[in-house]
């Protein structure tokens, strides 16, 4: 629970920083460089040995497709047709599509799971969302993008655990961790690569293009965001019970709204409702937390 408290924190200020200093910049390419740079992080703990065992390999190759390289891509097309603060809350119905999605690879429906991810899609609901008719049209388009990036999302880290928790015995996360990072850059690369394209350049002389507040923007997204966040996102994911993991993918909404709103200027009334919309989702947690601890003292199956 430690690694996705530290990551939600992180990934709090990422949405505006993109918003603010990566506006303008094909999301393709965003996606594809800090993919990239992810890889590279984790390169050296690849052990090739692994490779091998392709019936692990390969699935995490495509994991990490779709996890990270199509993930990204939806996330930041979205910022063209979205602020930041919006970005953020139309990712609330993360927890459910987890919890979800897990009783259908499982094949059995958690109850408790599905509340704990309703509260906390009620919470982010309670810190955000308004009756602004004058942007519903250009926010229809931005949360269809969002809910395609949630899905991907969602299914990756349910993927991740339940693989690893099969046939990952022995093995570290680090260890293959560079092998969905390959499979998210090469996603990502190829939309990147033709958008490039088709503007006459090469992925290159997009790098060349960045300004210096944008490649260091990038390089951070790249390295701690990406590289760092998601290993230690999937890593926590396989130390909880799939409520948690449902709750913790909305704690980011209220800190990443909080952000775009308080250090990056974004205007929406009704702080208030962030801080009601933390309580109930901090509730969630602590009462999905305590439904499991009951279940395990009782013997019974979570």
């Amino acid at each position: 629970m430690f690694y996705l408290a530290v990551v939600s924190v992180v990934w709090a200020f990422s949405f505006g920083l993109t918003k603010v200093n990566l506006q303008g910049v094909d999301p393709f390419f965003i996606a594809a460089v800090r993919l990239l740079l992810a890889l590279l992080v984790f390169l050296p703990f690849l052990r090739l040995r692994l490779l091998r065992e392709w019936r692990l390999s390969v699935p995490l190759f495509f994991i990490g497709a779709v996890q990270y390289g199509l993930m990204y891509s939806a996330l930041f097309s979205s910022y063209r047709l979205l602020d930041a603060h919006d970005v953020v809350l139309f990712t609330c119905f993360t927890p459910l599509y987890v919890t979800l999605l897990d009783d259908v690879e499982t094949r059995r429906f958690h109850p408790a799971f599905f509340a704990a991810a309703l509260a906390a899609a009620a919470g982010v609901a309670l810190a955000g969302f308004h009756g602004d008719a004058a942007g519903a049209r250009p926010h229809l388009a931005g949360f269809a993008v969002m809910q395609l990036s949630n899905l991907c999302f969602a299914w990756g880290q349910v993927r991740y655990r339940n693989l690893m928790a099969r046939r990952g015995g022995g093995i570290r996360d680090r260890e293959l961790f560079a092998v969905l990072y390959l499979g998210g850059f090469l996603a990502a690369s190829i939309p990147a690569a033709a958008v490039a394209a088709g503007q006459g350049g090469s992925l290159w002389t997009a790098a060349c293009a960045l300004t210096a507040a944008q490649a260091w923007t990038i390089l951070y997204l790249g390295v701690l965001a990406s590289g760092v966040c998601f290993f230690l996102w999937n890593v926590g994911a396989r130390r909880t019970n799939t409520g948690t993991l449902a709750v913790f993918n909305n704690l980011k909404i209220p800190l990443g709204t909080a952000c775009a709103l308080l250090l990056f200027g974004e205007k929406e009334a009704g702080g208030w409702r962030l801080v009601a919309g933390m309580a109930l989702i901090l509730a969630s947690l602590a009462l999905n937390e305590w439904h499991v601890r009951v279940r395990n003292r009782s013997g019974a199956a979570v």
